[in-house]
């Protein structure tokens, strides 16, 4: 079950996103051990201020296992705030057709079902609705920065991550920037892949859960 949270419905959500900022706090935090801002054993960071987009996965059993964060390009990134090193000198990507996503994180239990590629079926999801969201949002491409195992991921899921620049060493990880394609050829792969049957994001709009 995927549920879209645009940011008109942030305070009807607050309970979902409280959820949110623990799971990342779990996965960026404790099991990853990035240097990220927390408090209260939730990880936040100045971006989730300027109204971003999140998509949450959730379980059968109602709690959240997934996340991600979008912004649009055009307005403060990452990319361009935080890691313009990894940009190599080339001009990072700002149109209204291309989005930024980050703070992408799953966490699920080693029995969870898996597809192809040895990945976990949420993965598969999760990626599946971002090209949804996309290609509902009128989106060609979806600008990121992540390290070298989501990378190998990504390519796993036949959604591969188009490199701006060389991997350099951010703290304790090798971080790349690059472009997501957003296309219904992609999403088919995906979902190919991933033997999923059909859209995960069934209503892409104003907080609707699948």
């Amino acid at each position: 079950m995927m549920q879209l949270i645009t940011p008109d419905r942030h305070g009807e959500f607050a309970g979902e996103l409280k959820e949110m900022h623990g799971l990342r706090y779990r996965v960026f935090k404790e099991r990853l051990d990035w240097d990220v801002q927390t408090e209260d054993e939730m990880e936040t960071d100045a971006f989730d201020a300027l109204g971003p987009v999140y998509l949450l996965l959730k379980g059968a059993d109602w709690r959240i296992h997934g996340c991600v964060r979008l912004l649009p390009s055009t307005g403060p990134t990452m990319l361009r705030d935080t890691f313009p090193t990894l940009l190599d000198g080339e001009v990072v990507p700002s149109a209204p057709d291309i989005w930024e996503s980050s703070r992408f994180a799953l966490d699920f239990p080693p029995s969870a079902p898996k597809a192809a590629g040895g990945l976990a079926q949420a993965t598969y999801e999760l990626f599946a609705g971002m090209i949804e969201f996309g290609l509902a949002s009128k989106l060609t491409g979806i600008v990121t920065v992540t390290d070298i195992r989501m990378e190998r991921i990504l390519r796993l899921a036949t959604w591969p991550l188009s490199r701006i620049g060389r991997p350099k060493t951010v703290g304790n990880t090798e971080a790349v920037a690059g472009f997501l394609e957003i296309s219904h050829a992609s999403l088919l792969r995906v979902r190919w892949r991933g033997r999923l049957n059909g859209p995960v994001l069934w209503k892409p709009v104003l907080g609707t859960s699948a």
